[in-house]
């Protein structure tokens, strides 16, 4: 397949591009007005095309558009390749209102166009593993998750929007967020948004953020986005009535896609597994994580595209984080 990219930076460059190479399918062009991203592209994949505009992108005969650009690009870029017929996978967040994602959805539906977004932490090991625990009863009765991606950057980086205010799209409620909240509901299904706090410790956009959820199915999540934890927690803690999964650290496979690693044939050739432990008060042994693969969302992408098979992320689960973090912003307690 044909696919093109709006965007070339961490999201396009590091994550979707050499995914979608993984499988075999070709890079047609990126859209990007950056000489440095340019030439990345022109070492990256030589016979890929840098456009300047949106409609030249399109007009290179897509089987998919990838829309990794800045987050308040994102509605406007969506629309206009679905109005086209070309199918598009949104990075997170897939839009900064529920306004908005409800506009795209509704277009995407009524034209008949595959639309869907860039959850991959579906496919962590953490969360592959968590379902596994739940699945075969080893924790008992899940009641309680923490899931939390928390770090200590205390000064801000020049330059940077995803640093700025979340009227540029920037701020942790559009950026991390969207994982533990796409995660959450994948899980433990529905919930309601309890109480919420979105606030910014270093004066930009918002850097400390804390979701709370009641899932219908009985579980609690406490979900927690933060640039500024001195002590940051363990990436996940789901508790149940005979005890607690513990993943201490990120899924790698971020970080070998920053180092430059790439999957072959969808798969990896790496170990891409979270140490995983249970714990029963004082006692405590080793969990079998399941590796994660990232492959796996587009896999179902361009089994979708070409034969219409279902989604893990439908156009529920989009629409249902839409609104929690639409929720979030409007109850948070400053």
């Amino acid at each position: 397949m044909r696919v093109g990219i709006s965007g070339y930076g961490l999201a396009g460059r590091t994550f979707h591009a050499p995914l979608i190479a993984a499988q075999g399918h070709e890079i047609a062009g990126v859209l990007t007005t950056s000489s440095e991203r340019t030439a990345q592209l022109q070492e990256d994949f030589p016979g890929s095309s840098a456009l300047s505009t949106i409609d030249q992108l399109l007009d290179l005969d897509l089987d998919l558009l990838v829309v990794a650009t800045a987050n308040h690009l994102h509605k406007e870029q969506a629309l206009a390749a679905i109005a086209r017929g070309i199918p598009v996978v949104i990075d997170k967040p897939f839009a900064l209102s529920v306004i908005d994602t409800r506009e795209i959805l509704d277009a995407a539906e009524s034209a008949g166009v595959l639309v869907t977004t860039f959850f991959n932490r579906l496919w962590d090991s953490d969360t592959l593993t968590a379902a596994s625990v739940i699945a075969d009863g080893s924790i008992g009765t899940a009641f309680r998750c923490e899931s939390r991606f928390e770090r200590f950057r205390p000064e801000l980086r020049p330059g940077a929007w995803r640093e700025s205010g979340a009227a540029n799209g920037g701020g942790l409620l559009f950026d991390l967020q969207p994982h533990l909240l796409s995660t959450a509901l994948h899980l433990f299904g529905p919930a309601e948004l309890v109480s919420a706090s979105v606030r910014s410790i270093r004066g930009s956009g918002d850097d400390d953020v804390h979701l709370t959820l009641k899932h219908t199915s009985g579980v609690d999540s406490y979900l927690s986005a933060s640039a500024i934890i001195g002590a940051p927690g363990p990436r996940l803690r789901l508790s149940g009535s005979k005890g607690s999964l513990i993943v201490a650290d990120l899924d790698p496979q971020e970080d070998l896609l920053r180092r430059g690693e790439r999957p072959v044939n969808e798969s990896w050739s790496l170990d891409t597994r979270s140490e995983t432990i249970l714990v029963e008060g004082d006692k405590s042994k080793s969990y079998p994580s399941l590796p994660g693969n990232y492959g796996h969302f587009y896999s179902e992408v361009f089994s979708s595209v070409t034969s219409g098979t279902p989604l893990t992320v439908t156009h529920d689960l989009i629409l249902s984080v839409a609104t929690i973090i639409d929720l979030a912003r409007e109850i948070s307690v400053r």
